[in-house]
């Protein structure tokens, strides 16, 4: 296990917060330390194509996260992504609210990222 630190500088996590009922509070809810998992939600925000535009959406996000360096010495602006369920529980919507940025995700990517960052199937949401 030597090798391990030579990329343990730059290494993140992903937290997780999850709405509580109707209101605009959140509780942690996940921190996902897997490093393939963060890599893989990375690769998928990568490859976005965001769109430029303030969205008004029906109610607040469902979930928020963001990534978090596992080395507190290195200083980063944090992004927070702001995300809902699809009313079908069929896609994700992400808007990253600092920047105006907004996407609905393909059904796909939905599914893989929801997954990661809930650990739930995201056609088993109730």
């Amino acid at each position: 296990m030597g090798c391990s630190n030579a990329i343990g500088n730059g290494e993140q996590n992903i937290e997780v917060q999850k709405r509580i009922g109707d209101e605009n509070k959140y509780e942690d809810f996940k921190e996902i330390t897997n490093n393939k998992q963060v890599q893989k939600v990375k690769e998928i925000l990568d490859d976005i194509d965001w769109e430029n535009a303030k969205v008004s959406m029906s109610h607040p996000p469902d979930y928020k996260f963001g990534f978090q360096y596992k080395n507190t010495q290195i200083e980063a602006k944090a992004v927070l992504y702001e995300l809902w369920i699809s009313p079908n529980n069929d896609n994700v919507e992400l808007v990253i609210d600092a920047e105006s940025k907004y996407i609905k995700l393909d059904g796909n990517n939905s599914a893989e990222l929801f997954e990661i960052l809930t650990g739930e199937k995201l056609s088993e949401v109730k």
